[in-house]
């Protein structure tokens, strides 16, 4: 390092001659530093339009071909949890992202703290790995006696069960707009439950519908539970939040969830009915193969969306997106598996898109409020 500082003082020194004997010198360099700025710029931005693209896409696609699993004749619960989860080796080369150092030394030296022990971290890991497992299931359940757009509108409501956990686990302040973020998203989960027997699927019975929704609902309400888990693990455990902490938090959870859910696979036999369950399928075995296999590529690319977001922009952002995307799967879903959209769905999306505004405007409202009283300390400083 000191033999490239030295290496570089003649170059400034020539530099600074240079433009003392011929001021155009001085006028191209500004121009060359704007033209990169400004290509900087646009791809990093080029980079978030693709990073939404993901999220949205994969979020979208995934859902619906979950359910298609089911609509044409898949049974197995745990292979469609399995599916969410296997897709996560996809983020693996994320590692090598060349952003990784700049993201780490920026943030590490924003906070230094001594790097947290194995024992803490494997039992953070562990914990979060079996909670997200457990979700997935509930999800897979749901997704077997559900409308798609059924389960979308429930799940929404994991930010107000976030923000309850998050009052108790990280002193989460209850504001006005959460206040109302909070009863919109519960109503909203609420109305779905005075839906009559046709918004159910055919051959589901009214017992099957009822362990359906209240599946989902613990689902959400554990996707919930993760989301305050993990800010809370990354504030008393890991106290720091660089590039590799993040992704470390991603990867190894996934690890124990899908190795949970595979042992779960394998304890339960149904992987003895998946040849017959193959053959039987209505659109073919090698259909069978590929709507698993682009399930699992799809979550995993939901997941490049979010870390590309939140590392781009901010979680606030992610959170953004993901109000523009809700509505998505239950209009997709009208069309291709006929879910009907009566007056209540309606009335449920509605209440559900203004909550999520009201959640993620409060949020801006902190995030403004830090980022002002950080400008106030450097000034003073």
């Amino acid at each position: 390092m000191a033999e490239a500082q030295r290496l570089q003082l003649p170059i400034i020194s020539d530099e600074e001659e240079a433009k003392e004997e011929n001021p155009a010198v001085n006028v191209n360099a500004t121009n060359r530093e704007i033209t990169v700025s400004r290509s900087g710029k646009y791809k990093r931005w080029l980079r978030v339009v693709l990073y939404t693209i993901f999220l949205l896409c994969g979020q979208s696609v995934a859902t619906l071909l979950g359910r298609l699993y089911y609509e044409k004749g898949g049974n197995s619960k745990w292979l469609a949890a399995l599916v969410q989860l296997a897709g996560f080796p996809i983020l693996l080369p994320f590692y090598c992202m060349p952003t990784r150092k700049m993201f780490n030394d920026l943030n590490a030296s924003l906070t230094e703290t001594k790097q947290p022990s194995f024992f803490k971290l494997v039992l953070v890991y562990v914990s979060i790995g079996l909670l997200i497992a457990g979700n997935c299931f509930l999800y897979s359940v749901g997704m077997q006696y559900l409308p798609v757009s059924t389960i979308t509108l429930i799940s929404a409501s994991q930010l107000a069960f976030n923000a309850f956990f998050s009052y108790f686990l990280n002193s989460q302040k209850f504001t006005p707009f959460m206040i109302n973020s909070l009863v919109l998203l519960t109503i909203s989960s609420v109305l779905l439950v005075f839906q009559d027997n046709s918004a159910r699927l055919a051959g589901v019975s009214h017992g099957q519908y009822a362990a359906g929704f209240i599946c989902t609902i613990f689902g959400t309400a554990g996707t919930g539970l993760f989301l305050a888990l993990q800010q809370l693990a990354f504030r008393k455990v890991v106290k720091r939040q660089t590039f590799t902490d993040v992704m470390d938090m991603i990867i190894f959870p996934s690890l124990i969830a899908s190795s949970a859910i595979l042992v779960g696979f394998l304890a339960s036999g149904d992987w003895k009915g998946l040849n017959r369950e193959m053959k039987e399928y209505e659109l073919g075995n090698f259909s069978y193969v590929m709507i698993l296999l682009w399930t699992a590529i799809c979550w995993a690319v939901l997941a490049i969306g979010a870390v590309g977001l939140v590392f781009e922009v901010s979680a606030l952002f992610y959170n953004a997106i993901s109000v523009f995307g809700l509505p998505i799967v239950p209009i997709i879903a009208v069309f291709v598996f006929h879910d009907k959209m009566d007056g209540i769905k309606v009335i449920s999306m509605v209440l559900a898109i203004w909550g999520f505004i009201s959640y993620v405007y409060q949020h801006y409202l902190d995030d403004y409020k830090s980022k002002t009283e950080k400008g106030k300390t450097s000034g003073n400083l």
